[in-house]
């Protein structure tokens, strides 16, 4: 985005409004947030939960991470899990592409933006739902995740990671597996983790369970796998 258009953006922000202006734009984005809550939870409830893959949307189809993150939806869905992603390019549509391929539930739950972000060819045609609202788009991730993969990404994978991560340390969201695959890409992530928020105790030892670093889609599945296999649970797509 140019400076120019968001000189514009700030100043339509800061534009004075009337009482009745602001008023009738809050009420009908309260009624416009409510119908993609209603939306979302319907839909996702006739489809069941899924193991969600996160990843960066411009990841191109000839790189290693997209090939990574087809390789492991495939098997995820073999083994009877369904796959939710973003529904977007990249690695969302190799997440979406794995499991179209093995023949299982391929969901998309995507976001209307203004660059990069389009629905894949992937999606099962019943299972797309499309948001305005960032947030409500995450509750569903959370909602209707029982596993979460994360492949290497941006600040959205970023957010989405430690939004499951925050949920689960604060004993909001059961402690389902968060699997971060590729162990030279999240590295820094990993060692600023332990030497700042650890070190300056910002954060428990055992906060650092929440989540695993992998290397392989091998890995990976066996830490979802695993997970089920402990608790006498079955996937349940």
């Amino acid at each position: 985005m140019s400076s120019q258009e968001d000189e514009k953006r700030i100043r339509k922000a800061f534009k004075a409004k009337t009482w009745n202006e602001i008023k009738t734009h809050d009420s009908w984005s309260v009624f416009k947030i409510m119908s993609e809550f209603v939306d979302g939870f319907e839909k996702l409830a006739r489809i069941g939960p899924c193991v969600a893959i996160f990843g960066s949307a411009r990841t191109q189809m000839t790189h290693e991470y997209y090939r990574l993150a087809e390789e492991i939806a495939y098997l995820l869905t073999k083994k009877g899990f369904g796959i939710i992603t973003g529904g977007g390019p990249g690695i969302m549509e190799a997440g979406n592409k794995g499991a179209h391929f093995a023949g299982g539930k391929s969901v998309g739950i995507n976001i209307e933006l203004p660059f990069e972000q389009h629905p894949n060819p992937f999606i099962d045609p019943d299972k797309y739902i499309e948001f305005d609202y960032f947030f409500v788009r995450k509750v569903m991730f959370m909602r209707y995740s029982q596993g979460y993969i994360v492949l290497p990404g941006g600040f959205g994978t970023l957010d989405e990671l430690f939004e499951a991560i925050t949920l689960v340390q604060t004993q909001k969201l059961v402690k389902f597996p968060i699997v971060l695959v590729k162990k030279s890409y999240w590295a820094g992530l990993v060692e600023w983790i332990n030497r700042r928020l650890l070190e300056e105790k910002m954060i428990a030892h055992d906060d650092l369970e929440i989540f695993t670093v992998v290397d392989t889609a091998e890995e990976a599945v066996r830490i979802i796998e695993e997970f089920y296999n402990k608790y006498a649970l079955k996937p349940n797509f």
